[in-house]
């Protein structure tokens, strides 16, 4: 049992991640079946280093906002920017296609354009905003809420794959299986107890609950703004959709 769970935080760090994780078959999709139950721990692994690197910012006396800046492009490293990039995607699919064909034509074009350009320029606005908001309350809570938010954010991400069937019969959403039941409640029960950082920084346990609430219904709302643009899922989907959810919790920790 213990032998296949590891395989699959080491599929999850390998796809989600450029962290130099063993690969014998490349960066390729894990079993989303059965893998995503690893997928917390892997999210927070990834948001250990971005999380140090605020820590070491605001300890060399930068301010906020540079420290968070430090720390979001220290996450955005560790992934590729695997997420930001799906964001776009889906925001040139959506803001510029008339048709479901159009719109997904435009998101296999690696090209960036204006409403892709303008999604990237607001999540990270948003994103630093939030964090700098926090970190103004204390370092510690900012990268506690850092780890949190990342193993949350991941899970609550995988909604479009629970409820949308493939948009296209190629690429990532038609090659990602849905998950079992088992390994998603594995997931969701990891995510929420990855809630004790943030809590034991003092941050109440209502604010978490509210944050693990809206981060799911945020990518619940990607999914089904998804299946109206173009009928179902596909990899720049998941990407929103996670993306979504990380926005959306980081709001409610920084109205705290």
């Amino acid at each position: 049992m213990f032998r296949p769970f590891v395989d699959d935080f080491l599929a999850c760090l390998r796809f989600y991640s450029r962290l130099p994780v063993p690969a014998p078959r490349g960066h390729e999709m894990p079993d989303f079946r059965t893998a995503v139950r690893a997928l917390p721990l892997a999210g927070a692994l990834i948001a250990l280093a971005p999380a140090g690197t605020l820590l070491a910012a605001r300890a060399l006396g930068l301010p906020p906002f540079l420290a968070v800046t430090l720390a979001l492009a220290a996450l955005i490293a560790a992934t590729g920017a695997l997420h930001e990039d799906g964001l776009a995607d889906l925001a040139d699919g959506f803001g510029g296609g008339a048709t479901r064909e159009e719109k997904l034509e435009i998101m296999r074009d690696s090209r960036l354009g204006s409403y892709g350009a303008l999604a990237l320029t607001l999540s990270l606005a948003l994103r630093i905003g939030a964090l700098t908001a926090i970190v103004q309350r204390g370092s510690f809570e900012a990268a506690a809420i850092l780890v949190f938010v990342a193993a949350l954010s991941r899970t609550a991400g995988l909604a479009p794959i629970m409820i949308l069937a493939p948009a296209r019969v190629d690429g990532a959403g038609h090659a990602a299986m849905r998950p079992f039941k088992e390994a998603l409640q594995t997931a969701a029960l990891l995510a929420s107890a990855f809630s004790i950082l943030p809590i034991a920084m003092g941050v109440s346990p209502a604010t978490a609950l509210l944050a693990g609430a809206l981060s799911v219904a945020a990518a619940y709302a990607t999914s089904k703004l998804a299946e109206r643009q173009i009928g179902g899922l596909t990899g720049d989907v998941l990407g929103g959709a996670q993306q979504m959810a990380e926005i959306a919790a980081l709001l409610v920790f920084a109205a705290q």
